[in-house]
């Protein structure tokens, strides 16, 4: 598939060229201009190409795996053809004549030509791909049978990968199947285990296997000529970025404070406040819709006001759509939501499974209360359960709670590891950027679209 991509980005790139030719001539903007004949312009479009694909090359576009975001993708094509744009540029004028046009109308009809068509192309060789993929699946075995192995099944069944788990593998457990996958045998049996059913790929999900035990099953896979990937540890998400620090000349290794700070806090901050009013604004008439509909199913409040916990420890009122019975939790008590809960309304059994419930959040956001990426917000009691047995658990609070966050995204909502989710919530706090944000928030509308069985 890689020379089928490199093919189509190559036809996209040539065509989105004398398309932007085309327009250009056709379109007054940014003036009216006449162009010369096409063929002078054909060695601009080979260097434009030549330079497309040396750039993509660059940016590992060529090296993409199966499973990689979508938003991803987006970016890093929009960074690629920017660059590809500025080198195309400045090697045309090496050997553009010098009563030849290399207009400024041309450039950019031609960047965003580029941009649209050699997504296009993107999508029909990955529509390709995947249809090849679900028609031959590859055989992957997945090492380990705990919380994490179970995840990486469940993205590989929900995503259509084209991958075929045919077992699990695992020291630890007595188990014959997980999820109705059947365990295969243990670690030391994994090269027997590999030969015998002809494993093309091999995802080892145990975080807390000793580097000697990685390196006998990496080697292994190695020899049975299976490509091998690994679920990252907890150590290495937090040492992530370490920064070299001394004592009076002693050196130490210091982990950088993770609490948003400066500009970072002002930008994170005016995106709130943009973004939550722009949807409370364009999401008003449907949230006036889910009120009536709420209104007219049960007597009682409209919105609910949950106390959890945010920025620093502190409690809050956290506002959703009332889902529930009035009386929920008379006799229960605070207690997690389930699949098939009966203490749901009709109503609120769809605006829950379609997220519909927390758009009163954005006034959250609003008022400064949470934000809308970050680590999602529980209640006092879960709290206190969680940081007597979750490492580092207290530190998804020194950012404020998200309206939506990187776990979520990942499908750790519901009733999911909560190990699992302080990794990723750790891991965004570590690694936040702004284009880190608009990813977050691209792939929970997308997600809002295809579904989440978590979500209950």
């Amino acid at each position: 598939m890689r020379f089928v991509t490199i093919a189509m980005d190559t036809a996209m790139a040539a065509a989105a060229f004398y398309l932007a030719y085309l327009l250009r001539n056709a379109l007054p903007i940014p003036t009216s201009l006449r162009l010369g004949p096409f063929a002078d312009y054909v060695p601009q479009q080979i260097i434009y190409v030549v330079s497309l694909l040396g750039t993509f090359f660059f940016f590992r576009l060529y090296h993409l795996h199966r499973g990689s975001s979508r938003v991803d993708l987006v970016y890093r094509l929009l960074s690629a053809t920017s660059i590809t744009s500025l080198v195309a540029t400045a090697l045309s004028f090496l050997v553009s004549r010098p009563d030849q046009d290399l207009t400024r109308g041309l450039v950019i009809y031609n960047w965003g030509l580029a941009l649209l068509l050699v997504l296009l192309g993107r999508v029909l060789t990955g529509w390709v791909g995947r249809t090849l993929h679900r028609r031959h699946p590859e055989k992957l075995l997945l090492v380990g049978t705990g919380d994490i192995a179970q995840m990486v099944l469940q993205k590989t069944q929900q995503a259509r990968l084209g991958y075929r788990v045919i077992g699990f593998v695992d020291g630890d457990s007595t188990a014959r199947d997980v999820a109705g996958v059947p365990v295969l045998g243990a670690r030391a049996e994994l090269g027997r285990i590999l030969r015998e059913h002809q494993a093309e790929e091999v995802i080892i999900a145990l975080p807390q296997a000793s580097h000697d035990e990685l390196l006998d099953m990496i080697s292994a896979c190695e020899s049975e000529r299976a490509s091998v990937r690994i679920f990252p540890d907890l150590f290495q998400i937090i040492a992530s970025d370490l920064a070299i620090s001394d004592l009076d000349g002693l050196p130490l290794l210091q982990i950088r404070n993770m609490a948003l700070q400066g500009w970072k806090a002002t930008a994170k901050r005016v995106m709130d406040m943009v973004g939550s009013a722009a949807a409370l604004l364009l999401l008003s008439p449907l949230m006036m819709l889910v009120t009536l509909a709420i209104r007219l199913e049960s007597k009682g409040s409209v919105f609910y006001a949950q106390t959890r916990v945010g920025l620093d420890g502190r409690p809050f009122p956290c506002l959703k759509f009332r889902s529930m019975r009035v009386d929920a939790e008379a006799e229960t008590g605070p207690v997690w939501a389930t699949a098939d809960d009966p203490r749901k309304t009709r109503v609120g059994e769809f605006i829950r499974r379609t997220s519909l419930d927390e758009l009163p959040q954005f006034i959250n956001v609003l008022l400064g209360e949470m934000s809308l990426v970050g680590p999602r917000p529980e209640r006092p009691m879960f709290v206190e359960q969680f940081k007597a047995v979750v490492p580092r658990y207290m530190e998804r609070h020194k950012e404020k709670a998200g309206l939506t966050g990187w776990a979520q995204v990942n499908g750790l909502r519901g009733d999911t590891s909560i190990v699992e989710r302080t990794k990723y919530d750790l891991y965004y706090i570590e690694n936040w950027s702004i284009l880190f944000d608009i990813k977050i928030i691209a792939r929970t509308v997308l997600n809002l679209f295809h579904g989440d069985r978590n979500a209950y």
